[in-house]
């Protein structure tokens, strides 16, 4: 039905950074020739203009088409504005009519904090989208940087998104099928009644847990179910979960 290509937590400026990691997965990801990439924000470090113009250039050698949300580190620096500018709207969606699925993309950011929020009115713009998708038939897919979930091995709780439990329920309630975030760097899976909550590591930094390794995710949608693969810098593809398709 259609394979996708999730990264996040890119972190172009900061030391951490490493530029081969990011042209690996790219070059991967373009062999796949996935129907969709989706980014989860933290493309930048600081939010700087400089950073932006580097990260554009990056997600520019994606070839298939691309939704991009911000998170927590490009809103430092007025990188709101830098973002609309070199990237794209900060919020939207992406339909890829051919495969039957809809990607809503939220904006969890907010202007130099590391906490996220969606807010009511976006939220409400999501509950809009979601049911116009339902209507038609389309497999639904809201991508944002802030976990709605708190995510194992990543220690104190923190930096989360302050209106989770509203989202979380105007989700699950709107029949979202699956969400994808970063922001935690650990990838991990949570089902909740008939949604897939998804987190994708980071695809080209060394702010790493443990023995992590620096990674994306792809998310292979058939007629009869689900998987999530883990696509590792040292090369492991492992699956993450893989359950019904219940959006047929």
């Amino acid at each position: 039905m259609a394979y996708l290509a999730h990264i996040s937590d890119l972190h172009v400026g900061s030391v951490d950074f490493r530029e081969e990691l990011i042209i690996q997965a790219v070059d991967d990801i373009n062999s796949s020739q996935p129907d969709a990439t989706i980014v989860t924000g933290d493309i930048t470090e600081n939010g700087y203009y400089q950073e932006f113009e580097r990260a554009a250039g990056y997600l520019d050698l994606l070839k298939s088409p691309m939704l991009v949300v911000p998170g927590n580190h490009d809103a430092r620096h007025v990188g709101d504005e830098t973002f609309r500018e070199l990237i794209k709207e900060r919020y939207g969606t992406l339909k890829v009519k051919k495969k039957g699925l809809k990607i809503i993309g939220l904006d969890s950011s907010e202007p130099d904090l590391d906490y996220g929020k969606v807010g009511r009115s976006q939220e409400n713009w999501m509950i809009d989208e979601l049911q116009k998708a339902t209507e038609i038939g389309l497999y639904r897919i809201i991508a944002l940087h802030h976990h709605i979930i708190p995510v194992p091995r990543t220690g104190r709780e923190r930096n989360v998104l302050s209106d989770a439990g509203d989202i979380l329920l105007s989700m699950v309630d709107n029949q979202a099928n699956l969400v994808l975030s970063g922001h935690k760097h650990i990838p991990h899976v949570w089902m909740v009644e008939n949604t897939a909550f998804s987190t994708a590591g980071t695809v080209s930094s060394l702010k790493l847990r443990g023995k992590e390794h620096a990674s994306y995710n792809i998310v292979d949608i058939n007629d009869d179910y689900i998987e999530i693969l883990l696509n590792s810098a040292d090369g492991e593809v492992r699956s993450l979960a893989k359950y019904e398709n219940t959006c047929r």
